[in-house]
């Protein structure tokens, strides 16, 4: 088993090297550049395109775009924001957090153009239901002769949904009901099983029902948490503030239980972790937004653009702001039980609940929306036959991550080589396809608003 841990570690370490940084990075600000920071610029219509987006309307689609928007956040927002931004402190330091927000920014724009995509070449399956992702645009957008590379996206897609959509969330939800509840891992196992068998029965709809009425409420509900423990040190933000930006160029040295940092740490673990948690450039969000009810894919951009600002920049923030303020991050602690103790140093007696609830909730939901992005990826490669033998083996693969024999290190490990390889493809989709758009984005925004915000 060690051994196995080496090579992951290995290969984790070529596939989350500098070049793979690089292009994300270099790929999240072409975009922008691009775009000429649209996704930026228009964070305030975007959230204007969510409201309007709540109700449904008699476009093409299959979900409202507010709920095209939550079922992807469903999927986002999940163990990352709570035991990711905690590993990428106790790895890279306050400054990971520096680097976290500014690889969210470049991905705004990252986040429009996949969802752009998603909604321009996407197609309907042979059930009647609205099908898209960079599988399909890069199918339908690059030609046949690109399709191997959709082939490769589906593949890992289709892999790495049962790391980090599936056994990483239950395994985190059980050790955190464990150490809190005290409730067996293998009950806590059994109990989402079910009741993700639950919602699965009602495929995409029910998904996106369930996650549009889920998932604002434990934001809020995490969120507010957050922010009484950072009203309650206000005094300290400042000085959290500065230590972040300080050992984002510099490295930490140890203190407490803190074991140091480079910078190179900071950067590496802060992107990894960000992206891991917004999941921008990964490709999975666009497979949710294919589904929105809409016309055009540049009012669905606008929309999708905001999962990546409200996952990392508000509730990842909440997290990291927490841990740094409260000085947990010099405890040694790591993941969730940093988190967890952060927050009880916040709010003594009331922290372990706020984010063993918010963990679990939001694992939860994470659950359900990668069912969905690995079963269109499985869709993709073998049709429709394959969906409810996918379904069956995604419920027994919930609880499984639950056992005591699972190490949790090792399936972040896999996770993250997994992200990187769906990654890889996409981003060249997204590159070559750029032009597109920059095309449509211009012709959206070069129209009177009257006009252009007409259903």
């Amino acid at each position: 088993m060690d051994n196995l841990i080496d090579i992951i570690n290995a290969v984790n370490g070529v596939v989350w090297g500098p070049l793979m940084l690089a292009l994300i990075a270099g790929t999240g600000i072409y975009l922008a550049l691009g775009l000429k920071l649209i996704p930026q610029r228009k964070l305030i219509y975007g959230f204007g395109m969510l409201w309007r987006g709540r109700k449904t309307t008699d476009e093409e689609g299959d979900l409202s775009p507010f709920n095209a928007l939550m079922t992807a956040l469903s999927a986002t927002v999940g163990t990352g924001n709570i035991a990711g931004v905690a590993t990428a402190i106790f790895f890279g330091g306050p400054g990971a957090l520096f680097w976290m927000w500014l690889i969210a920014l470049i991905g705004m724009a990252t986040k429009f153009s996949e969802a752009v995509l998603a909604v321009h070449f996407r197609e309907k399956d042979a059930l009647g239901n609205h099908v898209g992702g960079p599988m399909y645009y890069i199918r339908n957008g690059l030609g046949k002769n690109w399709k191997w590379l959709g082939v490769l996206f589906a593949i890992f897609g289709m892999l790495a949904g049962f790391g980090i959509g599936n056994t990483i969330q239950s395994n985190s939800v059980a050790d955190a009901m464990q150490s809190t509840f005290n409730v067996n891992p293998v009950v806590t196992g059994l109990v989402i099983g079910v009741l993700v068998a639950l919602v699965l029965i009602g495929g995409i709809k029910r998904i996106g029902e369930v996650a549009g009425k889920l998932v604002p409420l434990m934001a809020i509900f995490y969120v507010g948490g957050g922010l009484i423990i950072l009203i309650m040190n206000a005094a300290e933000i400042p000085a959290a503030l500065g230590l972040i930006v300080h050992h984002a160029f510099n490295p930490a040295s140890a203190a407490g239980g803190f074991a140091g940092a480079t910078v190179w740490a900071a950067i590496r673990f802060g992107v990894a972790r960000g992206v891991f948690s917004n999941e921008a450039g990964l490709g999975s969000a666009p497979i949710a937004h294919a589904t929105a009810k809409t016309n055009n894919p540049i009012r669905q951009g606008t929309v999708a653009m905001l999962g990546t600002f409200i996952d990392t920049i508000i509730i990842c923030s909440i997290t990291g702001l927490v841990i740094v303020v409260t000085g947990a991050w010099q405890s040694g602690e790591n993941g969730a039980s940093l988190s967890v103790h952060a927050f009880n140093l916040g709010l003594p007696g009331w922290g372990e609940y706020i984010v063993s609830i918010g963990l679990a909730t939001f694992a939860f939901t994470t659950i359900l929306g990668w069912s969905f992005y690995s079963e269109k990826c499985t869709q993709f490669l073998f049709g429709e036959r394959a969906i409810l033998p996918f379904r069956i083996v995604w419920i027994i693969a919930v609880p499984l991550g639950t056992l005591p024999v699972i190490n949790l290190g090792s399936l972040w490990l896999v996770a993250d080589t997994l992200n990187a390889m769906m990654a890889i493809p996409n981003l060249i989709a997204l590159l070559l396809l750029s032009p597109v758009v920059f095309k449509l984005t211009r012709a959206y925004f070069s129209q009177p608003s009257a006009l252009r915000d007409t259903d």
